[in-house]
């Protein structure tokens, strides 16, 4: 029985496009830009309101960046709770055999229960890890002016060199990440 479109990803060839008419049409709407570091600082001016000086503008011009970040919220909670994939892509062999060299059982999941459980986040190293992760992702996204999102998405289709930069950056670093932090981290 063939599986419906609800049950698998869709293919590159049709998300792919789908993500990048996001640019022209946000240009189209009143030169919006995409991304969602934006949308987090937009939260913080509605906190703060007025107590900080890097929070004092104005918000309400870009509220609609706060609907965007609901309907991730909102599509995530439907892909992930009212239409469950039943099939879940399997992992790469390769990718299982070397998460176990590092000292997980064999990854049945994308998420191993050894790094995404409650139990692990109770782990002072862990909660360590995320809060020092957080610290530098936040100050990586404002020191960069952007997110990943917003760079490789927005900036590199307007063909900003800054985006191209942050991008290679944005690489670099997961490829560091992948290959030599995480195995110092799991041992």
């Amino acid at each position: 029985m063939a599986m419906s479109w609800l049950e698998q990803p869709w293919p590159w060839y049709v998300a792919g496009p789908l993500i990048g008419l996001t640019v022209p049409l946000l240009l189209l709407l009143g030169n919006r830009r995409f991304g969602i570091s934006s949308s987090l600082r937009h939260l913080c001016a509605i906190a703060v309101r007025g107590r900080v000086p890097f929070f004092n503008y104005n918000w309400r011009a870009e509220a609609w960046s706060l609907a965007f970040v609901l309907g991730i919220v909102i599509g995530g909670f439907l892909a992930g709770v009212v239409w469950p994939n039943s099939h879940p892509p399997q992992i790469n062999p390769q990718v299982a055999a070397d998460l176990q060299r590092m000292g997980l059982e064999a990854p049945k999941t994308y998420m191993p229960p050894e790094l995404f459980s409650l139990a692990s986040l109770l782990n002072p190293k862990t909660l360590l890890l995320l809060l020092g992760g957080g610290f530098l992702i936040g100050f990586g996204s404002r020191w960069a002016n952007g997110c990943t999102s917003g760079h490789a998405i927005t900036g590199l289709s307007a063909l900003q060199l800054p985006s191209l930069i942050a991008v290679i950056g944005f690489f670099i670093g997961g490829l560091v990440s992948a290959h030599w932090l995480l195995p110092l981290i799991l041992r």
